[in-house]
């Protein structure tokens, strides 16, 4: 039985990372195109709608170790929003950038412990 219990928990765990590497993996991804979007001069609502999905994706991106960079990184990305909703492309750019800097800060040291 207790086998049992272990190997349950270890595959829970195994999924649980999964879930949280393929959010990781969503987050950097769309950050970077949301700023090479707007480095190109792309669309407003092409932008935000990246803005969103990067929101939604950082959500799943929770490791304990990392929580209080995702939590700087929420900051400059809902600055970059505000600045996007204002048209302020330079100033969404920056913020953009310093969110990405932060979420690759996070995959490593969510690599480093798995």
């Amino acid at each position: 039985m207790m086998s049992a219990l272990i190997s349950t928990s270890a595959f829970a765990n195994s999924a649980g990372d999964a879930k949280v590497r393929a959010a990781a993996e969503a987050t950097l991804a769309k950050t970077e195109e949301a700023v090479n979007l707007l480095e190109k001069g792309g669309d407003k609502a092409d932008v935000l709608k990246l803005l969103g999905e990067v929101r939604q994706s950082q959500k799943e991106f929770r490791y304990e170790q990392t929580e209080r960079l995702r939590q700087k990184a929420g900051d400059k990305l809902r600055l970059a929003h505000e600045a996007m909703t204002k048209d302020d492309k330079a100033d969404a750019t920056t913020n953009l950038k310093a969110a990405l800097d932060f979420y690759k800060e996070m995959m490593v040291v969510y690599k480093k412990a798995h």
